[in-house]
């Protein structure tokens, strides 16, 4: 029952939402470092294997980050 106390599921929230706004600013750094814009690779021209490797870099750090926050 401990779970559902208000204060933890409020620092469940607050850790998801930072772990978001990490992932969110990483992509916004290796968009920056890369010459081209990821974003416009991936919808614009349909860059599948672009696609394939944001997506591997977001898991990558999603993992970082749940170990992070998990201890």
């Amino acid at each position: 029952m401990e779970m559902l106390k208000p204060a933890v599921i409020l620092a469940s929230v607050l850790y998801a939402v930072i772990g978001v706004m990490v992932l969110w600013v990483s992509f916004v750094v290796i968009d920056k470092l890369t010459p081209y814009k990821l974003w416009e690779e991936i919808v614009e021209k349909k860059n599948l294997a672009l696609a394939v490797v944001v997506g591997a870099m977001f898991i990558a750090i999603g993992q970082i980050v749940a170990a992070a926050i998990h201890g």
